[in-house]
C-alpha cells in the first residue's frame, strides 16, 4: 500500500492526480476477481479438496509479487492485479480447512488466532513496506515475493489434505453466485438499513486505501517510509481498541449508541483527513479513526440480533457480499474525485475530496441506524462484539 502509488507514478509517467484514477481501477480489479473468485474458490475446495485450492492460491500470490516486481508498463501491474484478486479469495478454503482439522469445541479460538495473525500482518506489513521502499521501489515486492514463495513451499512440503475423498461433492453453481445471500437483505427493511450503514463504512475505507498515501505525498511531501509508518499506526490503534475498549464500551452503552458514536467520531476523522495540511491534523484523525472503530461490531451485532438461528450464516454471507460490492465501487469514486479536485488546474482544489465524501457516508451510516427502532436494536449487555471493518481495513482477511 505505501509503495504501489509510487510504482504507478513511475511507470505512467503520472502525477499524484494522474495516478488516483489507476489506483482505483487497480484495487477496483482486485476487487472483483476477489468478489467473483471466493464462492467458486470454496466450492471446488469441497469437490477436488483443500490443500490443491490453498496451493494454487499461494503460487498466484507469488505470481503477482514477481509481476510486480517487474512490470514494465501499467498493463502489466494490472494484469498482476487480477491474477492477486482471483488467487486471494481464498477464506472460504482456508476456513474449510481450519475446520475439518480442528474440534468444534477449539475452532473459535483458532479463528481467532487467524484473525490475530492476520492484524499483527497489516500492522507490520506497511511498516516494512515503507522502509524498504526507501531503498528500492521494487524491493518490496521482491521480498514480498520471497515470503510469498517460502510459505508455497512450506505447503507443498507439510500441509496435508484435510478432506477426505468420501466427504468431498460435486461443485453446485448455485452455491458459487457471490450475489446469492444478498436476496436475505429484502426479508425485513431494519436489514436493509442495517446493510446501508455497513456499506458505508466500508465505502469509507475504500477511499482511505485509494487516496490516503496520494494525498499526503502531495500535500506533506511524505514517502514511503512516513506512510507505511502511519498505516501501522491504523491497525495498531484500531487493535488496540478492538481488544481492550470494545468489549467494554459497546455494552455500556447499548449497540445502538455504540453505533452512533463511532460513526460521528469516524465522520470527524475523515473531516480531519480532507484537511490534513499539517501532520499533526492526521495524526488526530488516526487517533478519531481507531476509536470510531467501535461501530463495526456494534452493527455487526444489531444485525445479528435481528436474525434467527438458523439464518446467522445467510446474513453474515449478505454482508460479506455488499462488502465486496462496496470495495468495487469506492476506488473508483476516490479516484475520480481525487484526480479531479487534486489536480493543479482544478477549478476549486480540494486535494483531500475523497475523504470529504466519505465523511458524507458516515453521516448517512448515522442517518441508516437512527432511523432503526430502538426496541429492535439488542439491550446493553447483550453484544458479542465482533472485529470490524477498522481493524481489518478491507475487504476480508486477503488484502491487496
Amino acid at each position: 500500500m505505501p509503495v504501489v502509488p509510487r510504482l504507478v507514478m513511475e511507470l505512467g509517467h503520472l502525477s499524484e492526480a494522474g495516478a488516483a484514477s489507476w489506483m482505483g481501477y487497480l484495487l477496483s480489479a482486485f476487487a472483483v476477481l476477489q468478489f467473483l473468485c471466493a464462492p467458486l474458490m470454496g466450492a471446488l475446495s469441497d469437490r477436488f479438496g483443500r490443500r490443491p485450492v490453498l496451493l494454487i492460491s499461494l503460487a498466484g500470490m507469488c505470481l503477482n509479487y514477481i509481476m510486480l516486481a517487474w512490470a514494465p508498463t501499467l498493463y502489466w501491474l494490472f494484469l498482476g492485479r487480477v491474477i492477486a484478486g482471483a488467487t486471494a479469495a481464498n477464506y472460504s478454503a482456508a476456513t474449510a480447512y481450519i475446520a475439518d482439522v480442528t474440534p468444534a469445541p477449539k475452532r473459535a479460538q483458532r479463528f481467532g488466532l487467524i484473525g490475530a495473525m492476520f492484524g499483527l500482518g497489516f500492522v507490520a506489513g506497511p511498516a516494512l513496506g515503507g522502509l524498504l521502499g526507501e531503498y528500492g521501489l521494487r524491493l518490496p515486492f521482491l521480498v514480498a515475493a520471497g515470503l510469498a514463495g517460502a510459505n508455497l513451499l512450506y505447503a507443498v512440503l507439510a500441509l496435508r489434505e484435510s478432506l477426505p475423498r468420501e466427504l468431498r461433492r460435486p461443485v453446485r453453481w448455485s452455491h458459487a453466485n457471490p450475489l446469492g445471500s444478498l436476496h436475505v437483505l429484502t426479508a425485513d427493511r431494519e436489514y436493509r438499513r442495517l446493510a446501508v450503514a455497513w456499506c458505508c463504512t466500508w465505502f469509507a475505507l475504500g477511499c482511505l486505501q485509494s487516496a490516503f498515501v496520494l494525498a499526503n505525498t502531495l500535500r506533506l511531501g511524505w514517502g514511503a517510509r512516513e506512510n507505511g509508518l502511519a498505516l501501522g499506526v491504523v491497525g495498531v490503534g484500531s487493535a488496540l481498541v478492538q481488544g481492550l475498549l470494545v468489549r467494554r464500551i459497546v455494552p455500556a452503552l447499548g449497540e445502538r449508541r455504540a453505533a452512533l458514536t463511532g460513526y460521528a467520531l469516524s465522520c470527524c476523522a475523515y473531516i480531519a483527513f480532507g484537511f490534513a495540511g499539517q501532520a499533526w491534523i492526521l495524526l488526530l484523525g488516526l487517533v478519531l479513526q481507531a476509536f470510531g472503530a467501535i461501530s463495526g461490531p456494534a452493527v455487526q451485532s444489531m444485525f445479528s440480533a435481528r436474525a434467527g438461528a438458523d439464518q446467522q450464516g445467510r446474513t453474515q454471507g449478505a454482508l460479506a457480499s455488499v462488502q465486496g460490492l462496496t470495495a468495487i465501487v469506492a476506488p473508483l469514486v476516490a479516484g475520480w474525485a481525487f484526480s479531479t479536485f487534486a489536480a493543479a488546474s482544478a477549478p476549486v482544489r480540494i486535494i483531500g475530496a475523497p475523504f470529504l465524501i466519505a465523511a458524507g457516508a458516515y453521516v448517512l451510516a448515522c442517518a441508516a441506524v437512527v432511523s432503526i427502532r430502538p426496541a429492535e436494536a439488542s439491550a446493553p449487555g447483550r453484544t458479542t462484539p465482533a472485529a470490524s471493518p477498522e481493524a481489518r481495513l478491507g475487504s476480508g482477511p486477503s488484502r491487496p
